[in-house]
C-alpha cells in the first residue's frame, strides 16, 4: 500500500538495518493533492508540426529476440540548431505503439530514455516498459535523442575513445587526458558534423516539443527515466504551459558542481553496497553468508590494485579497481544481490591470472568502420559533456577528490561519476546546457519517483529536485532498492498510472513499501 509520512526524512543516507525488510503488500490507496500553480513563463511560439510517416518497424539483421508485432517507426525532420531553424536539419528517429483501446484513449505518452545513449525506439519495439493499463489508454511513443542511436549519432575515433582513462593516476596522465580529450573533440566534430555542437538536453527539449506538436497533442504527457528525467524537467522549465503530466523516475539533479556531483554519487553507491552487505548477513541463500563480506571485498580490491584479479565471467580479462567497483555498481542496479555475491565468491576463489592476460575494455560505445576504413565508435556520452560543466583545475585537485571519495565510500571508492569527470575534462566553458537550479511553475505538479537506495540516481538528488520544484513537484518515495521502481513495485506502478491517466496526484510525503529482490 501507498502510505504517507509527515516525518519522512528529506534526504541523506537512510539508517542501516540489521536485516532486510519483509515484502509488504502491493495494494495502493492514493490521496489527491491540490497544488494548482499558474504558469508564469512567457509561452514560446508553437513549432510547426511536420507529419510523421509511420510504417512497421523493421528489426535489425542481428536481432536475436523476437519483437512483439505492432510497433511503428518513423522520422521527424528537425533543425540541428533551434536558434537558426532555417539551417541544416537532422532526422529524429521515433517509434510508437498505438493504444490498445481506442475508445479509452487519453492521448500520446512520450517516454524519455536514460543513458545518455539509451534507445527509446528499441524500448517501444520491445514493448516492455509500461503496464497493460497504460498501454490501453495511451499511444506509447519514444525516440532516440539527438546525437544518439539512430538520430545522427556522434561518431569518433574508437582509438581515441579507448585511450580515455576512467581514473587518472598522476599529473602526467592528467595532462595526457586534457590533450587527448581536445583531440577527441576535434575528431568527433570532423566525423559527425555540426550536430556535435547541439546534442545538449536543452536542444532535445525543443525536439520534444516539436514531437508533441507532430503527434497532435496540445499538451505533453511524459515519463522520463534516469537521464531522461533531466529532459522532462527542462521541458517543464521551457514549456510550462504545455505540460499535461510529467513523471521523473530516478531523478537527476542538474544543479550540482564538481564536488557535490562526485560526493552525492559516492554516498549513493556506498549506501547501496551497505544494503547488499546487510542482506547477505541475513540471507542463507547468499553465497557469502557467514563471511565477513567487507573483508572479502577489500581483499579483491587489493588484488585488483596489483593486477591479479580476473573478471568472473572472462578469466582472461583483468579487472582494475575501477572495473571491480563498476561490476558491483551494475549488479546493484537490479539489484542482483545473489549474482553479485556469486561473482565475489568466484573471484575470491580464483587464482592469479596467467601472464599476458588483458585488461578490460571500455563500455558504452559501439564500434564500426568509417567510409575510409578507419575504426569509429558512436559516442553518446558527448551529450553529458554538453550538459555538465565539471571542472578540475589540476591533478592536485583531482587527487583531493579521490581521497575524499574514498572516505565517503570506503567499499566502492570509484563511483562511475569519476569516469564522467575524466571523459569531459577540459571541455571549454560555457557548455551548451550548464547546470542551474530549476525554475518551474506548472498547473499540474511533476511527479518525482525515487528509490530510497537507488545506486545511480540517489535519493538525495530526488529530494534536492523536489525542493527546487516547490509546489510544482511531488515526490513519491519507493522504500526499496535498485535503479528505477516502476517495473518492480506494483504500488509505484499504480500511483504512476493513475497520475498519468487521470491526473490524480499522490499526496505529499507518500511512500511505497520495499519489495525484496528475488534470490
Amino acid at each position: 500500500m501507498l502510505r504517507t509520512s509527515k516525518s519522512a526524512p528529506a534526504g541523506g543516507p537512510a539508517r542501516r538495518r540489521s536485516r532486510p525488510p519483509r515484502v509488504l503488500a502491493a495494494g495502493v490507496v492514493l490521496a489527491l493533492a491540490a497544488p494548482a500553480v499558474p504558469a508564469t513563463a512567457a509561452p514560446r511560439p508553437a513549432p510547426t508540426a511536420p507529419a510523421i510517416v509511420w510504417s512497421p518497424c523493421v528489426a535489425p539483421p542481428d536481432e536475436q529476440t523476437p519483437v512483439p508485432p505492432g510497433a511503428e517507426c518513423g522520422v521527424l525532420s528537425l533543425p540541428i540548431d533551434w536558434d537558426h531553424p532555417e539551417g541544416q536539419r537532422f532526422d529524429l528517429a521515433v517509434a510508437r505503439r498505438t493504444a490498445t483501446d481506442r475508445a479509452a484513449r487519453v492521448g500520446s505518452l512520450v517516454f524519455g530514455p536514460g543513458g545518455p545513449g539509451d534507445s527509446g525506439v528499441d524500448r517501444v519495439r520491445k514493448d516492455d516498459r509500461f503496464s497493460a493499463e497504460m498501454r490501453r489508454h495511451f499511444d506509447v511513443v519514444s525516440f532516440d535523442p539527438r546525437g544518439t542511436g539512430r538520430s545522427s549519432p556522434v561518431r569518433c575515433s574508437a582509438a581515441l575513445l579507448a585511450a580515455q582513462p576512467k581514473v587518472i593516476s598522476d599529473r602526467a596522465e592528467f595532462d595526457r587526458t586534457l590533450a587527448g580529450n581536445a583531440r577527441l573533440r576535434a575528431d568527433c566534430r570532423a566525423r559527425t558534423g555540426p550536430i556535435v555542437d547541439h546534442v545538449d538536453t536543452r536542444s532535445t527539449a525543443r525536439d520534444l516539443d516539436a514531437l508533441r506538436a507532430a503527434l497532435g497533442e496540445s499538451r505533453l504527457t511524459f515519463h522520463g527515466s534516469s537521464y531522461g528525467t533531466l529532459l522532462g524537467a527542462q521541458y517543464a522549465e521551457e514549456f510550462p504551459h504545455r505540460v499535461r503530466a510529467i513523471v521523473l523516475e530516478s531523478v537527476m539533479d542538474h544543479s550540482l558542481g564538481t564536488r557535490a556531483f562526485l560526493d552525492t554519487q559516492a554516498a549513493t553507491v556506498q549506501d547501496a553496497f551497505d544494503e547488499f552487505v546487510a542482506w547477505c548477513a541475513g540471507a542463507a541463500s547468499c553465497a557469502l553468508h557467514g563471511s565477513d563480506v567487507r573483508a572479502v571485498w577489500a581483499g579483491l580490491f587489493a588484488r585488483a590494485e596489483h593486477g591479479e584479479l580476473s573478471d568472473p565471467d572472462r578469466p582472461a580479462v583483468l579487472l582494475t579497481p575501477f572495473d571491480l567497483s563498476r561490476l558491483a555498481q551494475r549488479a546493484l542496479y537490479g539489484p542482483d544481490w545473489s549474482g553479485l555475491a556469486a561473482d565475489i565468491d568466484t573471484m575470491r576463489r580464483g587464482t592469479t591470472p596467467p601472464a599476458g592476460t588483458s585488461t578490460g575494455t571500455s563500455a558504452g560505445t559501439s564500434t564500426g568502420a568509417s567510409a575510409d576504413g578507419r575504426d569509429v565508435a558512436t559516442y553518446p556520452f558527448a551529450v553529458f559533456c554538453a550538459d555538465w560543466h565539471l571542472p578540475v583545475r589540476d591533478h592536485r585537485e583531482y587527487d583531493r577528490h579521490l581521497r575524499r571519495l574514498a572516505r565517503i565510500a570506503p567499499d566502492l571508492r570509484y563511483p562511475q561519476a569519476l569516469a564522467a569527470v575524466a571523459t569531459c575534462l577540459g571541455t571549454p566553458a560555457p557548455v551548451a546546457n550548464p547546470q542551474h537550479r530549476l525554475r518551474v511553475r506548472t498547473a499540474t505538479p511533476l511527479l518525482l519517483v525515487n528509490g530510497r537506495h537507488d545506486p545511480a540516481s540517489g535519493y538525495a538528488w530526488a529530494t534536492g529536485v523536489a525542493r527546487q520544484l516547490g509546489r510544482s513537484g511531488v515526490l513519491l518515495t519507493y522504500d526499496g532498492w535498485g535503479h528505477g521502481s516502476y517495473t518492480r513495485s506494483a504500488c509505484v506502478q499504480t500511483a504512476v498510472d493513475r497520475y498519468l491517466i487521470a491526473l490524480r496526484v499522490p499526496a505529499r510525503g507518500s511512500h511505497c513499501p520495499a519489495v525484496l529482490p528475488a534470490g
